[in-house]
């Protein structure tokens, strides 16, 4: 057996493991979903549960994320683009991260150009970027995050905005190179952009690719997530 062939028995085994934790996760959700039915309102607003919820969606996202780059590695990761209503796109991200903003404290708020209330991209795919940078996004706000639509230069603008410290300086200078390794400070291993700039960049459209941005600043001052679908 090739060394080639041995690495991608590796990658299979790597991407069958990820899946099981997956359907293990979504399961240990589902049995916390009916414990947590079983309590008061006084019982469930507590920090701990705010971790709880916040670590759920993280992992799950990370798992996600890992699929998706095994997935794109083979070519076997479809896009499926169609036209989507950027009111309800937004909204859904949102509700399903409400209850790690409630218990976080944290107000988001979205706004869509009324000029452009469709989006054509492939919803699952994109739905995972936006939703994994929100998560990211509630870790460092302090108390509020927007998401914003518009067009810039004929090309969809999904922009996310926290009143967080922002972005480092090396994340900004580097930011060609999401793949940066594990930042031992941080722990952030530069996975969750990378996964977002492949995403990004199989929507194209005459020859121009989708891309993503980061920078600091925005409405509110903090870390400014731009993705751009052509």
């Amino acid at each position: 057996m090739s060394e080639n062939e041995t690495s991608m028995d590796f990658s299979m085994v790597i991407a069958s493991t990820v899946h099981d934790m997956k359907n293990s996760l979504s399961t240990l959700g589902q049995s916390h979903n009916r414990w947590l039915a079983k309590l008061t309102d006084e019982q469930r607003d507590t920090p701990e549960h705010g971790v709880i919820e916040y670590e759920f969606a993280r992992l799950n996202g990370m798992l996600v994320q890992l699929l998706g780059l095994y997935k794109l590695d083979v070519n076997q990761l479809p896009l499926r683009p169609d036209y989507h209503e950027m009111d309800d796109f937004i909204e859904g991200q949102l509700a399903h991260h409400q209850e790690v903003l409630n218990s976080r404290g944290i107000v988001a708020t979205c706004e869509v150009d009324a000029l452009i209330p469709l989006g054509f991209f492939d919803r699952e795919l994109i739905g995972t970027v936006v939703g994994n940078v929100t998560i990211n996004a509630i870790r460092y706000a302090r108390k509020t995050i927007a998401i914003t639509v518009s067009e810039e230069d004929g090309q969809l603008c999904i922009a996310i905005n926290d009143d967080g410290a922002g972005f480092s300086a090396s994340m900004l200078e580097k930011q060609a190179d999401y793949a940066l390794g594990i930042n031992q400070a941080s722990g952030s291993t530069g996975l969750g952009l990378y996964f977002a700039a492949r995403i990004a960049e199989q929507h194209q459209r005459n020859g121009v690719h989708g891309r993503i941005e980061l920078a600091n600043g925005g409405a509110l001052g903090g870390g400014l997530f731009r993705i751009y679908l052509p």
